[in-house]
């Protein structure tokens, strides 16, 4: 039930993101200054409370305290009132304290999965008027900073409260973190003394070095944030929104 539903509900609310070059913050191992990012849908904005709720309710194995240590850690769903009742929480807020494979498996059942780095960053990017744009943009930068300032206890407001971009996406920035498909995409397994100069530049504050921005603070931040992730951790300011075919 929960999936037709969802599936139905994101013809609806699902902006269609039209296909386009990406120049990433990080630049590719391929070398290419830019990236192509094909067509493709988003939420409008995060999932939220009441949205989680109706999926925990229709799949009790992602109900608090039921998924594996291993799928979430003991954060998960912490500040809701039972396994399956989020108690006082806004059900328009944004769902947090939610783990990556939590998010996919909910993304999935609404027939997506979550989007890609390059497919947020590309979304992200858009001001209220223009496709691109958003990483100059002063009046974005200065949202996003404030709200780095006001540390991770600040109160959840409802989705939807501030004007979309030119995408039709609600809250990309100032409200949550987002999980993203490939979040750890930066990462390196090998051993990082058995790394060259270029890998080593990716680690720790050396990562700016590499960046094709180095003043774009609010991206670097974001790029932190993914890499210190595991899949299993939840945090109280970390949601998502899911990605879809067009």
């Amino acid at each position: 039930m929960f999936a037709t539903l969802a599936i139905t509900q994101t013809l609806l609310a699902a902006p269609l993101i039209q296909g386009g070059s990406h120049q990433p913050f990080y630049p590719p191992s391929s070398g290419l200054e830019e990236v192509k990012v094909e067509a493709f849908r988003m939420d409008a904005a995060p999932v939220t409370v009441g949205e989680y709720r109706a999926f925990v309710t229709a799949n009790p194995s992602w109900a608090r305290g039921a998924p594996a240590a291993i799928f979430a850690d003991e954060g998960y769903l912490g500040e809701w009132a039972s396994p399956t009742d989020p108690g006082t929480l806004n059900p328009a807020q944004p769902v947090t304290g939610v783990s990556w494979f939590a998010a996919r498996s909910y993304c999935r059942a609404a027939g997506g999965d979550l989007p890609t780095v390059y497919q947020w960053e590309y979304a992200a990017d858009a001001t209220d008027t223009a496709p691109a744009g958003g990483r100059k943009d002063e009046a974005i930068l200065s949202r996003i900073l404030a709200w780095y300032g006001e540390g991770p206890d600040a109160e959840l407001r409802a989705v939807r409260q501030d004007a979309p971009n030119y995408w039709g996406l609600y809250d990309m920035h100032a409200l949550v973190w987002e999980w993203t498909v490939d979040y750890n995409s930066l990462l390196i397994s090998a051993d990082v003394r058995e790394s060259g100069e270029e890998e080593n530049l990716r680690f720790c504050g050396a990562g700016a070095l590499s960046a094709r921005d180095v003043e774009d603070y609010a991206s670097f931040m974001r790029f932190a944030l993914r890499s210190s992730l595991e899949a299993k951790y939840t945090t109280e300011n970390l949601g998502f929104r899911c990605a879809y075919a067009p």
